[in-house]
């Protein structure tokens, strides 16, 4: 089985619960102005699904990890590339949850959580799940339980789209409690059986035009029937997707009656790494050690086992063993882009430049846009004496990141090691800014201003900062 947390999440289903509760004024206020009896239209459903997106978001329950994200994303789009009738530009989210559920709200946004991801094992798996939510969305499903709640007060629709997305399992606080049971009597958003249905079937064509296994959906609710035995929980999933025996009869109906391939080859790639990576971010690194390591004895020359363990002991302070097992890790697998970053970062942090900036080039030249590996290839090149290489690195982040402030810092650094006073000034100014410290900020722009001559270009650009700050 894939990588499973374990269930020790109750603080973060508590934490999306409670945010849900004091969302409650804004769903009532948006969900359908006026009264419950208006049409919910395409409008509407963009609306909603961008402002709770954007709460979540702001709210930190949504996983910053740009790797992790753009594999999420790039499987999205590759399920979307072989569909019809899609209405809404997607957005794919990653919740920073180990509850084990996936969902999709109006307006094309697709959240899976980080114990889903952790549970499938394969790739297609996962890609099966994304084609039912987004079948789920180009049906818009939800948008038509909302037109026919027309008799339900906007409160009570409110509770049920809010009960909707807590993740399901548990007992509500009082506060959630006592805002939800208006709802308990009336109305649930569980997608019905016709629209379950409809789901797989139009999600299972989407699924194998794009190169996976219809098998995979199949294989998905067993894994997830056979985690509900062994966790002695309800997944999530399982609260909002009902009939799961009845849709896995209808999906080995679908496979009986369609000419789909048996085999299921990763089309993006890459899962385990991406499974490791969250677990990364979900444990402590005291907690995963004992993992990685019973991993390790179980597959010695396993790539992910050993950059597992090599990141645990790196932050653990074990940095011998770190860099044994980066190098052992290379040693199998030469060109891993993972494994040559997070060595040359640690080899900079030891002060071992050379190594570091060799490891470090590798890894850029194989992602070019990782921001990691370029902010300390041009940290090491700075180090090494490099200014040249080091500024023209990080100019070509500016470009490419411009509201970054680590770039701004590392621009401001090296300027002011290579004398270039104004600049190092300008940048730092820059770089406050967006610390949002304005009186800092203001000091370095205005010292900046003794560097430049009047007639100098910059300090028409310095002069708009001066007075877009508070003085």
């Amino acid at each position: 089985m894939g990588l499973m947390f374990t269930l020790h999440t109750k603080h973060i289903l508590l934490k999306y619960r409670l945010l849900l509760f004091f969302l409650a004024p804004w769903l009532l206020g948006f969900v359908l102005p006026g009264t419950a009896g208006a049409s919910f239209t395409l409008e509407d459903e963009k609306k909603l699904g961008k402002e709770f997106y954007e709460k979540l978001q702001k709210d930190n329950l949504l996983l910053q990890n740009e790797r992790v994200n753009n594999y999420l994303t790039l499987l999205g789009e590759r399920i979307l590339a072989h569909s019809e009738g899609t209405l809404f530009d997607f957005q794919f989210s990653i919740v920073r949850s180990s509850a084990i559920n996936a969902f999709a709200t109006p307006g094309g946004y697709v959240y899976v959580n980080q114990g889903l991801i952790n549970l499938v094992e394969k790739e297609a798996e996962l890609a099966g799940v994304l084609a039912h939510e987004i079948a789920h969305v180009n049906g818009r499903h939800i948008a038509q339980i909302i037109d026919k709640s027309k008799k339900i007060s906007i409160s009570t629709l409110a509770a049920v789209l809010a009960g909707a997305f807590l993740g399901g399992g548990g007992e509500f606080t009082a506060a959630v409690t006592s805002f939800s049971m208006a709802a308990a009597t009336s109305l649930s958003l569980k997608y019905s059986r016709e629209q379950e249905e409809a789901a797989d079937r139009t999600g299972f064509s989407y699924l194998v035009a794009s190169g996976y296994d219809g098998k995979s959906m199949l294989d998905f609710l067993k894994i997830m029937r056979r985690y509900e035995y062994y966790s002695n929980a309800i997944p999530s999933y399982f609260l909002t997707h009902p009939g799961t025996d009845e849709r896995s009869r209808y999906i080995d109906a679908l496979l009986q009656t369609n000419d789909v391939r048996r085999e299921s080859y990763p089309v993006i790639g890459n899962l385990r790494r991406v499974q490791i990576l969250l677990l990364l971010d979900a444990k402590p690194p005291d907690a995963n050690l004992p993992y990685f390591q019973k991993e390790l004895n179980e597959r010695p020359e396993d790539p992910d086992a050993l950059y597992g363990l090599a990141v645990t002991e790196d932050k653990l302070g074990l940095t011998r063993n770190a860099l044994e097992h980066y190098r052992k890790a290379l040693r199998f697998s030469p060109d891993d882009q993972d494994v040559l970053r997070d060595l040359g970062i640690a080899l900079f942090k030891l002060g071992h430049f050379d190594e570091a900036a060799r490891n470090l080039q590798h890894a850029t030249l194989l992602r070019k846009n990782d921001l990691e590996a370029n902010l300390h290839l041009g940290k090491t090149l700075a180090a090494l004496g490099d200014m040249t290489g080091a500024l023209r690195l990080f100019k070509r982040m500016e470009a490419n990141r411009p509201d970054d402030p680590e770039i701004f810092y590392n621009l401001a650094m090296v300027y002011g090691k290579t004398g270039q006073t104004g600049d190092s000034h300008y940048y730092f100014g820059l770089y406050f800014k967006k610390k949002g410290k304005m009186d800092s900020a203001l000091f370095h722009m205005k010292s900046a201003q003794k560097y430049f001559s009047p007639n100098h270009p910059k300090l028409v650009e310095i002069k708009k900062e001066i007075d877009s700050l508070p003085h």
